[in-house]
């Protein structure tokens, strides 16, 4: 157990769907076991990985103060550039030693939910890079994309409507982020990490890492393992919310980043999230006398807004005024 499991996801891809059970159990066995695993036989293109990379070296090699026109701390929505200390995932340690790009589905300011003022919806805000906000925007769809797929390999898994993740994620409010994590010894303190050890709070992530490592996820003994990188994959880990969805069937690992020495880390997560109205609620077949109802219902948007004030020190701030 002190190795996460590799998937081949090609069989979701074919036209003959008599490989989707193989596969489903497979993601389901690791969604219990681990709350990680690595998927690779995916469309997403070694082509586009490299554009975004050398995308998202050139937008954090800006001077701050450009990088700043999209300060995430000035939207109510979430959206933009994140500077180094402004998350705190794990509370006990100093604020992480890492810098963020943050984009979700572009909501025009006219759109209904937006006028309404419903969280997390809004515009996108993109630095002034030419070519940039086509490749993010094309990449997030299609990462959206690949998260649905997996999405209905678990509704195989747990035996519930093909399309019940479908429905739910239409118009979401996933995330896509570029993370630049400096070296190591660019760090306040030594108690400053790249990422400090926590859990996700939504349903599903998707990451791709650099060939710099760092990730660690805590293995069932408690110990912290290495998650290295493996060319051509994705490592995808269930989070909080998909883990109360599902009773707790799927488990939501602990997880950090260990910022490397002498190198900068850059790594792209791919946060699912459904529509902010979903309600989270105990998915059919996840209960049984031996296994009741742990958690209340409670809407997407709710809960990831409980979760972002935890986080955030801007969004406490904004919670507590």
């Amino acid at each position: 157990m002190n190795s996460l499991p590799i998937i081949d996801i090609a069989p979701l891809y074919h036209s003959d769907p008599a490989g989707w059970p193989q596969v489903a159990q497979q993601i389901d066995q690791a969604c219990r076991q681990w709350g990680f695993f690595y998927i690779k036989g995916h469309p997403i293109s070694a082509a586009r990985i490299a554009e975004l990379k050398a995308a998202a070296v050139d937008f954090f090699a800006h001077p701050d103060a450009e990088k700043l026109l999209i300060d995430i701390t000035q939207t109510q929505h979430h959206r933009g550039y994140g500077a180094i200390a402004t998350e705190q995932l794990d509370p006990s340690r100093p604020s992480d030693l890492k810098e963020t790009f943050d984009m979700g589905l572009h909501l025009p300011a006219e759109h209904p939910e937006v006028l309404a003022g419903k969280p997390l919806r809004g515009p996108n805000r993109h630095p002034d890079i030419p070519g940039w906000q086509t490749l993010l925007e094309q990449h997030y769809l299609d990462m959206h994309e690949l998260a649905k797929t997996l999405l209905r390999a678990m509704a195989l898994a747990l035996g519930i409507e093909r399309d019940f993740f479908d429905q739910r994620f239409e118009q979401p409010i996933s995330v896509l982020r570029l993370i630049h994590y400096p070296p190591r010894q660019t760090a306040s303190s030594s108690e400053q990490q790249g990422a400090g050890a926590h859990t996700d709070y939504g349903c599903v992530t998707l990451l791709y890492q650099d060939d710099a490592g760092g990730l660690q996820v805590q293995n069932l003994e408690g110990q912290w393992i290495d998650a290295p990188p493996i060319d051509g994959t994705f490592v995808v880990n269930i989070g909080d919310m998909m883990a109360r969805w599902s009773n707790d069937l799927y488990k939501s690992t602990p997880h950090r980043v260990i910022s490397p020495l002498g190198v900068d880390r850059y790594s792209m997560p791919f946060f699912a999230e459904p529509h902010p109205d979903t309600e989270i609620s105990c998915l059919p077949g996840c209960q049984n006398p031996e296994h009741p109802v742990k958690y209340a219902p409670i809407s997407c948007s709710d809960y990831m807004l409980s979760r972002f004030a935890e986080t955030y020190a801007y969004r406490r701030e904004e919670a507590e005024s």
